[in-house]
């Protein structure tokens, strides 16, 4: 799926466009017991509950793709013939009325979902959508739709409780301390079957939301799915990271880590700002590139890409996963200099007599601990004092 897809589905979720009727579930508790079902009509709660199920929803298709969101995709044999393919499509095909698939899919997420010490809320709701043509000046015609987009959604959530405060009471003309009831949180991970690609249902994809980039919830994705995992975004990282720094070796300089970090970050502003729908995606041959034009020895560039291909197979590359577009720091055992992204040049690392330095320009204000201060040059041999 790509961003104006997504975007297309997330509209579905305003109570004047949805055509969700019903909502179904179950509040689980922490011993893994069902306290209570949901089978609920939106035609009978307040347009204010209505709004607050349809968010909890919508909530579950946020975020970044490729991060937030993660691609799930079945192998041909697990579409053809799959206890797991089996339960999500009759889910589906029954848009949630079939009791015993609902009650199957609850059991299959509470025998494997571990949400620590917190009671949680498993939300489901289907959806069919009659999907209007979209010309190629992608100009839609609400009139020439072919199709149907029979789909549903999960979000689980996270159940909490209040906080106690000092509330009045009329009766008795007086304060006391009230506690508020359980409070269904923000959904911790949740997901869309089928994916929704090229405007249409893509039943060897599911769509996976995850609200920590960095914590999937792998033992929900192998129950209900049973796929390998995909990495996490913090997982991306540190395998890109280790495949840069083992392959370079003592050529994994200061220069050449600004450079990558560099290149990744315009290519993710340029992608921000040209508004393409589809998730921007490097290779590795494109860092290679970067790698040989700060003079890195071809052997080590060449390691670099075995070594990402052994890690990320042929696939591209999610740029928001590698780095952290928004900061640049160094760092050692005793300080750290932060510096903007855009800016990352002005660290420079030097050797004087004999000892590495991280430098950085103070040619315009220095605050210490927001007071400003003085810093002193040396001038032939004698110490000058210089307002900076």
């Amino acid at each position: 799926m790509n961003q104006r897809e997504l975007g297309e589905l997330r509209r579905r979720f305003r109570p004047e466009r949805s055509a969700i009727s019903r909502v179904y579930g179950c509040y689980v508790n922490s011993s893994r017991e069902i306290i209570a079902y949901i089978d609920q009509s939106l035609g009978m709660t307040t347009q204010e509950e209505t709004e607050k199920y349809l968010g909890l929803l919508k909530k579950a298709l946020s975020g970044t793709l490729g991060r937030n969101l993660i691609d799930i995709v079945f192998s041909t044999q697990q579409v053809a013939d799959s206890e797991e393919h089996r339960l999500l499509s009759a889910l589906r095909n029954s848009e949630l009325k079939d009791a015993e698939a609902r009650e199957a899919f609850y059991q299959r997420v509470i025998q494997s979902l571990d949400m620590g010490e917190n009671n949680y809320l498993i939300l489901l709701a289907a959806d069919a959508y009659d999907v209007p043509h979209r010309g190629k000046d992608g100009e839609v015609d609400r009139d020439a739709g072919e199709e149907v987009f029979r789909y549903f959604v999960c979000s689980i959530c996270p159940v909490k409780d209040g906080t106690p405060e000092l509330g009045y009471f009329h009766g008795e003309n007086e304060f006391h301390i009230s506690l508020e009831k359980q409070i269904v949180g923000q959904p911790e991970l949740g997901f869309l079957f089928p994916a929704f690609d090229d405007r249409t249902a893509n039943l060897y994809n599911a769509l996976f939301y995850s609200r920590k980039p960095d914590a999937l919830h792998q033992e929900f994705i192998d129950a209900v799915f049973h796929t390998e995992p995909p990495m996490s975004a913090a997982e991306q990282r540190e395998t890109f990271q280790s495949a840069l720094c083992g392959a370079l070796e003592e050529d994994c300089s200061m220069e050449v880590v600004q450079s990558v970090h560099d290149y990744l970050r315009q290519r993710i502003q340029e992608h921000k700002d040209s508004r393409d729908p589809e998730p921007l995606a490097v290779t590795a041959g494109e860092v290679s590139g970067v790698l040989r034009n700060c003079g890195v020895p071809e052997a080590r560039v060449e390691a670099f890409q075995a070594a990402c291909g052994e890690s990320f197979g042929e696939g591209a590359l999610a740029p928001a996963n590698l780095i952290d577009a928004k900061h640049f720091a160094v760092k050692t055992a005793d300080a750290t200099i932060q510096v903007d992204p855009e800016r990352s040049y002005l660290v420079e690392a030097r050797i004087i007599d004999g000892r590495r330095y991280l430098l950085v320009p103070a040619d315009e204000n220095v605050e210490v601990n927001g007071l400003g201060v003085r810093i002193a040059a040396q001038a032939g041999g004698q110490t000058a004092e210089g307002s900076v």
